[in-house]
């Protein structure tokens, strides 16, 4: 067990949490939850050097333990805020904590999609492998991982070999023109592993630095989306389902057409959740008259998706990053940061009702949520980089 020193202040007024490590760059927090039980996940960087950490708590993130040092490899994480640690959990029967898993980005001569579970609460990280085949090239991450109810881990990411194969074949070309990232973005795939499922690229086209997302059904469907680069460069959601455990997915569906056309990646992926009907909640941003806007829509069982909803936000230009969580009650949140009066916040607020965004506080990060057992928590980045800290709030 590698055990860091930490920060661990409380602040009683405001119900935050803050985790760090000291004397290293606090980053890219990712969060799930079961019951009582949380767990965060986060980038610590020194030297150039990044790590993934974990904390755990179980009293729905009121208090945690000491982090933990996830990655075997001392300083192979490749850490950002579209390419952060996953951390999934999964209640075992009969068990007081339950099945842990991380995949990070990591990057140690070449590029790797690495994974490390635990079965002790977050204590121990074992079973640490690479995803990818083995001396696969290229470059590759921007990875969401999801855990269905068999604890079977399913993970979806970006993956250039393509591209580096070309290069490799002597494919120099510098591409420009309108169709640019149509044709750079067939070099793009988007791939897919789980656990006794090697490795294979659904689809070409992806849009190539932006997150992605992943969720499984209450019927053990597997739904992944993320952003694709359709022709005219419309920068709009990719959505796929799989109803066999991954042994198949359906063609890939476009959400909306949202008319947003870029020659470049926004750095700005989709979230989404799945509620116990089947219901498949997506939000994802984008631009509608030269203003960011936050979009929301969802899908019955990974069908057709109702016309997107523009989501009330701060008013600031250029809201970002969304993410969305259901809680024990069926209400869906979305959180995000934006810049208000030159200052960036994370904020979050219901998809339904009149409620206005509550902000979080000052951030350097987006917000991550995850339902408790009383309510949500929600967990942001914030701080100059050599005082930042991860903020925990459990929301009532």
């Amino acid at each position: 067990m590698i055990l860091a020193a930490a920060i661990t202040q409380v602040v009683e007024a405001q119900s935050i949490a803050t985790l760090g490590v000291t004397g290293r760059t606090n980053s890219t927090p990712w969060v799930a939850a079961s019951g009582s039980f949380v767990a965060v996940a986060w980038g610590a960087a020194a030297n150039g050097k990044g790590d993934v950490f974990l904390a755990v708590s179980r009293d729905s993130g009121r208090t945690f333990s000491a982090p933990v040092r996830v990655n075997s490899i001392e300083g192979d994480a490749r850490i950002s805020g579209e390419i952060a640690p996953r951390v999934a959990i999964m209640e075992r029967s009969g068990l007081s904590d339950p099945f842990i898993t991380v995949t990070w980005n990591a990057k140690d001569g070449t590029t790797q999609i690495r994974t490390a579970r635990s079965r002790d609460g977050g204590r121990t990280f074992v079973d640490e492998m690479n995803l990818q085949t083995k001396g696969a090239i290229g470059d590759r991450g921007w990875q969401a991982s999801t855990l269905d109810r068999r604890s079977t881990l399913h993970t979806i990411w970006l993956d250039h070999r393509a591209m580096a194969a070309a290069k490799t074949a002597g494919d120099h070309s510098e591409h420009k023109g309108e169709h640019d990232g149509v044709a750079m973005a067939q070099k793009s795939g988007l791939y897919y592993a789980a656990d006794g499922i090697p490795e294979r690229e659904l689809f070409k086209g992806v849009c190539y630095c932006c997150k992605t997302a992943i969720a499984t059904g209450p019927k053990g469907e597997i739904y992944a989306a993320w952003r694709h680069v359709f022709a005219g460069n419309m920068r709009d959601m990719g959505f796929t389902v799989s109803r066999d455990g991954g042994k198949t997915f359906a063609p890939l569906m476009r959400v909306n057409q949202d008319g947003w056309s870029i020659q470049g990646c926004p750095d700005d992926g989709p979230a989404m959740a799945v509620d116990a009907k089947g219901t498949v909640h997506l939000v994802w941003p984008t631009v509608k008259d030269e203003q960011g806007v936050i979009l929301y829509a969802r899908s019955q069982n990974g069908g057709a998706f109702s016309t997107p909803v523009r989501l009330r936000t701060l008013g600031g230009p250029k809201p970002s990053h969304p993410q969305i969580v259901i809680d024990k009650g069926g209400r869906v949140f979305v959180g995000w940061d934006e810049v208000r009066d030159g200052v960036r916040r994370a904020a979050i607020a219901p998809v339904s009702g009149s409620a206005s965004p509550e902000i979080l506080g000052d951030a350097t990060s987006y917000p991550v949520m995850a339902a408790t057992d009383t309510g949500l928590v929600a967990v942001w980045t914030s701080g100059p980089p050599d005082r930042s800290v991860i903020g925990v709030r459990a929301i009532q």
